[in-house]
Order: structure tokens, then sequence, then C-alpha cells
């Protein structure tokens, strides 16, 4: 009886002493800033942030056009500095983000400038910060303000201890 209790102490010391294993697999040969996939196992806390809008860089502008939030490298940088700010309020950092989803406006006024978004994504993203997440980044004919051309969401993961 005393061995059977043990080992069940023992199972459950060990269940809960789990650490989360963050497991990011690149692409194939590729040196394309994102992975392919990302495995969170154990004991992992996950945080999912809403997708978030460009701060304004200029105020004496109408609030609804693209020049009152910037080009899309202005506002790409604006909202990872927003995720940025959310995250480590949350105890995360950017090397936590697991998964993005990217929302570009894509239309006559403002085609998708992917190359922009990708000059903003590169200041958090690859190079000395190698922890990539997976990513999808979709055009869209408008966002909430006519002004947007970037919105983000992104879901980040830890261990728990």
């Amino acid at each position: 009886m005393k061995h059977a209790m043990f080992a069940v102490a023992a199972l459950l010391l060990g269940c809960s002493a789990a650490q989360a294993e963050i497991v990011r697999t690149p692409i194939p040969n590729s040196t394309f800033p994102i992975a392919q996939t990302v495995r969170v196992s154990g004991d992992a806390v996950i945080t999912y942030v809403s997708g978030q809008v460009p701060p304004m860089v200029n105020k004496d502008v109408d609030a609804s056009s693209p020049q009152a939030y910037g080009d899309t490298r202005t506002q790409t940088v604006g909202v990872l500095n927003r995720i940025k700010q959310i995250l480590e309020g949350q105890g995360f950092g950017m090397p936590d983000v697991i998964k993005m989803q990217v929302f570009l406006v894509h239309d006559s006024r403002a085609p998708m400038d992917f190359k922009a978004f990708m000059e903003g994504y590169t200041q958090f993203f690859g190079g000395t910060q190698p922890n990539l997440p997976v990513r999808s980044v979709v055009g869209v004919a408008a966002l909430a303000n006519p002004g947007f051309l970037v919105e983000i969401e992104v879901v980040a993961a830890k261990d728990s201890n």
C-alpha cells in the first residue's frame, strides 16, 4: 500500500513538473523568416492577442486617411510595437510569438505592399531574434478605419514556470 501511494504521489508530482516544449521547424531550404510549423507541448501558457491596428503618427491630418498612420512599413512597425507592449504586460515577449495572422489592405487606392510589410516585420523577427512564428498574410479590401493598411493578431506561448 505504501508503495502504491508513493507511486501515485510521484506520478502526480511528475505531471505537475512537466515543462513546456516549444519546437519551431524552419521551412526546408529557405531563409524566409517564418517557421513552417510550431509545436507546443507540456505545461505551457498560451496568450491570444486580438488584432492590433497602427497608432496615429500624424495628428494634423484626417484620422481616416492613411497619412494619419503612415505607409505600410510605418504601420507594421507601429502595430508590432503595440503587440510587443501588450505581450510584455502579460509577461511575454516577441520571441514567445508562435502564430501571426496579418491583414494588409489591397485595393486600387493602396495595393498590398508586402515588401514594406517585410521591412517592418524583420525588425522584430529573424536576424537577432531567431524565434520565428508560423504566419499568414492576407490581402483584404478594407479594415475598420479607411486609414489602416495593416492589422495583426498573434498567439504567444511559453513555459508556465
